[in-house]
């Protein structure tokens, strides 16, 4: 049964997605050639392939660039107010918001800029904040 168990596994685990994989591997190499992963340890090779998965959230308010705003105006102050009482699932969700993507590949929050620009409309109450996921703006309104 012991010989049975390990061809079994060795089966399901190598042999039948063996083919499958070598292909994967070769397209992989041919567009990522492996000498170019090479300078990496597996920690930093995963960060840029994955993107980073914990936050520094004050480094990303420190960050942030405003338009038709200044940091001490009171809805910018409200919004980082809440921003941070906020669940990491929940900030995570106004990443994806912001940027379509819930994790910060590279360097992470270091070098992670965004724009809060005020929504000029003459009833900000009738409106809600929208986003540019291409340039990184957050329309936000009065």
């Amino acid at each position: 049964r012991k010989e049975y168990v390990d061809l079994l596994v060795n089966y399901m685990l190598n042999k039948s997605v063996q083919k499958p994989f070598e292909d994967f591997m070769q397209g992989f190499l041919r567009g990522c050639p492996a000498r170019n992963w090479q300078m990496f340890f597996p920690e930093e090779l995963q960060v840029i392939l994955q993107g980073n998965t914990t936050f520094d959230w004050h480094l990303l308010e420190k960050n942030v660039r405003y338009k038709h705003y200044k940091k001490s105006d009171q809805t910018i102050r409200n919004f980082w107010t809440v921003f941070h009482k906020l669940p990491e699932e929940k900030k995570k969700m106004f990443l994806v918001f912001l940027s379509g993507c819930d994790q910060i590949t590279g360097y992470g929050l270091e070098c992670f800029r965004f724009c809060i620009e005020e929504l000029q409309v003459k009833n900000p109450d009738e409106f809600y904040p929208h986003a540019s996921t291409c340039y990184l703006i957050l329309f936000l309104p009065r």
